[in-house]
């Protein structure tokens, strides 16, 4: 009687430890789907961020633009100078980001570049 439960006992924990890893199997699966999905939202929030400066640069160097030209009265020039100022410092604020161009050291602007 006691083989009959043993044969039982080790044929249930068998079922069970392959069970056990078929789950652990698909677990490792969704883990490796959720670190994908995290990946790509991380590269759109990035994208996201590096566009927005680049337009905003934009868009404040021709309302800078627009209102030197209001009141100073130096129409088209004051718009198209600092419109096209407003789009290289976008593309520098995109490129500091991105990691391509290092940002300036304090300390070097302090001792003249030495």
């Amino acid at each position: 009687m006691t083989d009959d439960r043993g044969e039982g006992l080790e044929k249930r924990r068998a079922q069970l430890g392959a069970e056990l890893a078929t789950k652990r199997v698909e677990a490792g699966k969704e883990e490796a789907v959720e670190a994908s999905a995290e990946a790509s939202r991380k590269g759109y929030a990035e994208a996201m961020k590096l566009s927005s400066e680049f337009i905003s640069a934009i868009v404040v160097g021709a309302v800078l633009g627009y209102l030197l030209d209001r009141f100073v009265g130096t129409a088209p020039w004051g718009m198209i100078v600092l419109l096209l100022l407003g789009f290289c410092a976008g593309v520098l604020n995109v490129l500091r980001a991105a990691g391509k161009v290092a940002k300036p050291d304090p300390g070097e602007r302090e001792n003249g570049g030495k």
